[in-house]
């Protein structure tokens, strides 16, 4: 039979980008932030990367193994999460916190929901919440032997100034991997020239959290303000490596932007209103839960009977 009458199931049209590909593509781009952290803050926090990464790889193993269900290790994806987990800690925490956290992602949060393409939020981000609940104090202590006091949005929060330049460089303090913004940004650039990510999320989210703090931080467009918002509290790592997840993100381009918009909206509420300087972290979680809803609304309705007319 002619190659041109040979019938397949769908879908017709077939990438070459493979899940695989794809997670190697962002841990690849997280690259430059995380050694930025490490130089930044000494071996402890490459200990930490290593226990986050290694045990959300070992518990996804052993997990599957259990539960008789196809190794799935090959994909990268739990190590990207490890990967991220670590990003998000306080170089100083304890090891252990690392073990559990990278746990409580894979396991609860990503299997026992069905494991990769069904779990209803950003796994790191869901373990990073729990150990902020569960271990308030350690989660929220950024001191260092280098650095000592308040974060730069802390700062910023109790109306001082900050650093700008430092924050871009990653001369600051926080969790290991948002200190540098270049380092995030150069990272975010090599998955937009590769096509991983694009602008519609990561760029809203932006520019609406930008317009929330010049209507109503109380400081209108104070420039060294709103940089410092931009630079500090993982707003750029949240942005395009975590509010970018395929899984959790919604699948429309209306949706994607609609969803850009509420994370803005969201971060600067927990922001200016809040009692705590970050929010991000929390703003995506929540968008998260709202992904089903946005996709309802977003969704394209069909023409013909039962739909729109033309």
């Amino acid at each position: 039979m002619n190659d041109k009458y040979r019938v397949s199931s769908n879908p017709h049209i077939r990438a070459r980008a493979t899940t695989t590909t794809i997670m190697l593509a962002v841990i690849i781009a997280l690259l430059p932030t995380t050694v930025v952290g490490i130089l930044n803050f000494g071996m402890h926090a490459l200990l930490l990367v290593l226990t986050t990464t290694a045990t959300c790889v070992i518990s996804e193993f052993l997990f599957t193994k259990l539960m008789k269900k196809k190794t799935t290790i090959g994909d990268c994806s739990a190590a990207l999460t490890g990967l991220l987990l670590g990003l998000n800690l306080p170089p100083r925490a304890p090891w252990w916190i690392g073990v559990l956290g990278g746990a409580f992602a894979i396991i609860v949060v990503k299997q026992l929901f069905g494991g990769l393409g069904q779990n209803f939020m950003n796994p790191a981000l869901g373990a990073r919440c729990f150990l902020v609940l569960s271990f308030t104090r350690i989660m929220t202590d950024f001191t260092t032997d280098t650095y000592t006091g308040a974060t730069p949005l802390a700062m910023l929060k109790a109306g001082e100034r900050v650093n700008i330049y430092n924050m871009v460089m990653g001369k600051t303090s926080g969790t290991i991997g948002e200190v540098s913004m270049i380092a995030i940004v150069g990272g975010a650039c090599f998955l937009l020239l590769l096509g991983v990510i694009d602008l519609r999320i990561p760029g809203t989210y932006i520019v609406t959290l930008i317009l929330f703090l010049i209507l109503f931080s109380g400081r209108g467009l104070d420039y060294d303000y709103i940089a410092g918002n931009l630079a500090g509290g993982g707003l750029m790592l949240g942005a395009f490596f975590m509010a970018t997840d395929y899984v959790t993100r919604p699948i429309t381009k209306r949706g994607q932007y609609i969803y850009g918009v509420l994370l803005g909206i969201l971060t600067g509420i927990f922001r200016v209103f809040g009692s705590s300087a970050e929010g991000v972290s929390y703003a995506i979680i929540l968008s998260n839960l709202c992904v089903p809803l946005i996709e309802k609304i977003s969704w394209p309705k069909p023409f013909g009977r039962g739909g729109e007319r033309a």
